[in-house]
């Protein structure tokens, strides 16, 4: 039983720990599972090249680096990164995934689900009025044209007409963006940190994924921070908005969580929304400054997505896009649990990008069945190691699969 590897944890080496990475028929999908980093080594001696770069490498970079806290045999870690990664877990996507992400929404089943897709559709307004967002479809153009007998417009025009928004228009919309996304996985994460504290017991595994969250979405502002930044009334806002803000989730999650957890649910919808309508901005060329060739992409942000040296503006905002549609799946995921009781399921592996950007969430039940499947496989990785069987022998695919006892 899980309850009792986390109550009573096997007394087992950490670098033993390792499981065979096995098909799980209830909930995967043929895309690679995601990778998430740890940081348990010693960093190595940096070196002038190492000034460049804001992290260090993934687990997937190269052989010999730690996957999940275990070293795996092989080459030593190129000399261009320090050895270790001081940021949280957090998700590297192949083109495929990125590709995979869709709009998608959440059914309104409860009272409680009404009532939060309402209160999202509010703030939406106050945000579209703040940051002045004004997006209209090629249709509503076309229609205009249509009436002035044109049958083409500049970009400068479209974009004085309010027809298309322009990089600081973007750029202000997504900074206020990130700074209010990056509230809910904290506050929460706080709650039932100090939850456990107070009451003296472990939380489940639901602490560490909601500070990733928040962390996470704090990356996306820094990246963007470096494409621009706001002057002092912008930021003036935002001490508003995030006082009011922070204050308000905190008071929501105590008395429900559930809700809490939906309400973040259907505001990552909008965020996903918000990123592929940038998307296909930039794929009707309506945005020609973050072409390849414009906007460099910044050093930090080809850091923490692994994103090649010649990546673009687009490969960035894909990236982002598919981890608001991470968040999006595991907060409604977690609205469906007996918050009090049941485990994180994404405690110990998180499910496939392509399976987080086409669900909107799964069910208790679904949840339980991805615990069990997660749990066997830690279970025969574990045989296979207690039999002899080494790290080497399970191949490149090996994992560590790490209980809740540390959490």
């Amino acid at each position: 039983m899980l309850t009792h590897l986390i109550l009573h944890p096997p007394l087992v080496p950490a670098a033993r720990l390792v499981a065979r990475r096995l098909p799980c028929a209830t909930l995967s999908t043929a895309q690679p599972t995601r990778r998430f980093l740890s940081s348990t080594s010693t960093p190595s001696a940096s070196t002038p090249e190492d000034s460049k770069h804001s992290f260090q490498p993934h687990p997937s970079d190269t052989e010999g680096t730690p996957l999940y806290g275990v070293f795996s045999p092989g080459a030593p870690p190129p000399n261009s990164r320090p050895w270790s990664d001081w940021v949280l877990h957090h998700p590297v996507y192949n083109q495929a995934q990125l590709d995979s992400i869709k709009v998608i929404r959440h059914e309104r089943k409860t009272v409680s689900d009404n009532i939060a897709s309402s209160l999202v559709a509010i703030s939406r307004k106050g945000f579209d009025l703040v940051t002045g967002y004004k997006h209209s479809s090629p249709e509503d153009a076309r229609k205009v044209m249509e009436k002035e007998g044109l049958t083409e417009l500049p970009l400068a025009e479209l974009r004085k007409r309010g027809f298309v928004m322009d990089v600081p228009q973007w750029m202000m919309r997504i900074l206020f963006l990130e700074t209010i996304a990056g509230v809910p996985g904290m506050v929460a994460g706080m709650c039932r940190h100090l939850q456990s504290l107070r009451l003296m017991k472990r939380d489940g595994g639901w602490i560490t994924t909601l500070l990733a969250e928040a962390e996470n979405e704090r990356m996306h502002l820094l990246t963007f921070m470096k494409i621009s930044n706001p002057g002092w009334f912008f930021r003036l806002i935002i001490l508003g908005a995030q006082g009011v803000y922070c204050n308000l989730f905190f008071l929501a999650y105590l008395v429900s969580p559930n809700s809490a957890h939906r309400f973040v649910g259907y505001l990552e919808e909008e965020a996903v929304i918000t990123y592929t309508q940038i998307i296909e901005e930039m794929e009707r060329g309506n945005i020609p400054e973050w072409e390849k060739g414009g906007q460099p992409v910044p050093q930090i942000a080809k850091d923490y997505w692994r994103l090649g040296e010649d990546a673009t503006m687009l490969d960035l905002v894909k990236a982002v896009r598919a981890d608001e549609a991470g968040h999006r799946f595991v907060n409604h995921t977690l609205a469906n649990l007996d918050t009090k009781n049941d485990f994180n399921p994404f405690g110990l592996r998180h499910p496939d990008a392509t399976m987080q950007g086409t669900l909107p969430g799964i069910s208790r039940e679904e949840s339980l069945r991805w615990i069990k499947e997660v749990e066997d496989e830690f279970k025969k990785g574990r045989g296979a190691v207690t039999e002899g069987v080494g790290a080497e022998e399970m191949g490149r695919e090996a994992e560590t699969h790490v209980s809740f006892q540390d959490r």
